[in-house]
């Protein structure tokens, strides 16, 4: 059963400053709690309908459908909600690709660049102080585990460029064409915000900006959506790597 205190703890995991203070934040349905589990996160509780995880009957309480759906943030309620302590973060390691966001909003694409780091066997994301929570519950749930194997970072970006060693590139409507330019297996890649791109401070410690080519006739689109651009920057980079191999 689900008592008021842990009903309000969790709904007041929802804001992020509760989140950084108490140090704890929700996962969600059966995957990505699994995930969790299996990773070097803490479990601090978790309220499920079917007694199917591995985890201390200490830290697990099982509860209805009905008390699931009211502690839970999602519409369809999948199983079980767990809540995690939040980990240290552990500074970059600054080596091979490194992705750098600046000012992203939209928790989704977070979520999906974590997805596509994770594919793409990028260990670092680094995230400018503005941009999305990544604990932020939208951000875990679309991340569908992957949080558990990237690093994420928020830092200053500009002090974290400046530091840098290798090659800074830049997502730019105008810049190198990434199929046509020499690509590196090391480097920071930084991809801008929804609305306005890369800052103009930030975008003045970029060393070589890149851009994803239009093909259709019409080319009226504005832009990508920054974790497309992603998706697709990221496959350049790794292909060129695995080519010259």
């Amino acid at each position: 059963m689900v008592t008021k205190h842990q009903i309000k703890l969790i709904k007041s995991l929802s804001l992020k400053k509760n989140r950084q203070e108490l140090g704890l934040f929700i996962v969600e349905g059966v995957k990505g709690i699994s995930e969790f589990l299996n990773s070097d996160f803490q479990l601090e509780k978790l309220f499920t309908t079917k007694l199917i995880f591995e985890a201390s009957s200490d830290q697990t309480i099982e509860v209805s459908e009905t008390e699931l759906k009211k502690i839970s943030s999602l519409k369809n309620p999948n199983t079980a909600l767990a809540i995690f302590k939040t980990p240290k973060p552990t500074l970059p390691e600054n080596v091979g690709l490194i992705i750098a966001l600046d000012a992203i909003r939209d928790p989704g694409n977070l979520g999906t660049i974590i997805r596509l780091c994770d594919w793409y066997g990028v260990k670092d994301l680094v995230c400018s102080t503005n941009t999305v929570d990544c604990y932020n519950s939208k951000v875990v749930q679309a991340t569908m585990g992957s949080l558990t194997r990237v690093n994420v970072n928020y830092l200053d970006l500009e002090s974290y460029l400046e530091s840098t060693k290798v090659d800074v590139f830049g997502a730019f409507m105008n810049g190198e064409n990434i199929y046509a330019t020499n690509l590196p297996n090391e480097g920071v890649i930084i991809l801008g915000n929804e609305a306005n791109g890369i800052s103009e401070i930030i975008a003045s410690k970029v060393d070589r900006q890149i851009t994803i080519p239009q093909f259709g006739e019409n080319k009226s689109t504005e832009s990508l959506n920054v974790a497309n651009a992603t998706a697709i920057i990221l496959s350049e980079f790794s292909r060129r790597t695995i080519t010259e191999k």
